[in-house]
């Protein structure tokens, strides 16, 4: 929970910071190495999600995110589901692994990314909108996490057009509401490593296969 009204109207200010960090790096980055501006762009967004929850949520939030919670077999398959969709995309394409300089990138964001994302979408964001109508707060929380992706879409050509907003939105939701459930992140994360890892996310951010399957 925030420890006060100061920093909760920080941390509901921080997505809307995030988001324009994000695009002033994908300009600039974009225009010094192309395709490859991913990189810095998500390791600063890193550190930003870090900031903000360090900085402004109670020390103690982590470790809840990360307890066991209460079993909702129903949002919890759901949220399985929606983690195993990419595997075609893995399947056909996962010989662009076969080149270090792909591979590394890959499986570090698959590894790191959806622990930071899952502590700021889901966790801190959710927390900071708790007292908020329910459907509010989730649909505040997706729709931004939805936006926020759509800025990859600056170097791109996959992450442009409504596909990405969407697909976004609807796990954006499915995660939200299963954290809600839960009350626990665990699941969540499990799902969202799920999708960075099968849907070779540095491949696509590299536009190393089409959008089109």
């Amino acid at each position: 929970m925030m420890k006060n009204i100061k920093n909760k109207r920080i941390a509901l200010l921080s997505p809307f910071i995030i988001i324009f960090g994000n695009i002033l790096s994908a300009l600039i980055f974009g225009k010094l190495i192309g395709k490859w501006s991913f990189i810095p762009l998500i390791i600063i967004e890193w550190f930003l999600f870090l900031f903000f929850i360090l900085k402004f949520d109670e020390e103690s939030s982590i470790k809840n995110w990360l307890k066991k919670g209460n079993k909702n077999w129903f949002w919890i398959i759901i949220t399985l589901i929606i983690g195993l969709i990419p595997i075609p995309i893995f399947i056909k394409h996962n010989h662009l692994l076969q080149d270090w300089s792909v591979f590394v990138p890959w499986i570090l964001l698959a590894l790191i990314n959806p622990w930071l994302e899952e502590f700021y979408w889901r966790g801190f964001l959710s927390d900071a909108t708790k007292k908020w109508n329910s459907l509010l707060s989730i649909l505040f929380t997706s729709f931004l996490f939805a936006m926020n992706h759509f800025v990859f879409g600056i170097n791109s050509e996959i992450f442009r057009g409504n596909a990405v907003v969407i697909s976004t939105f609807i796990m954006g939701i499915v995660w939200a509401i299963t954290y809600k459930k839960t009350n626990s992140l665990r699941w969540v994360i499990l799902s969202h490593f799920l999708v960075d890892f099968l849907n070779l996310s540095a491949p696509a951010f590299l536009d190393l296969f089409s959008a089109r399957m």
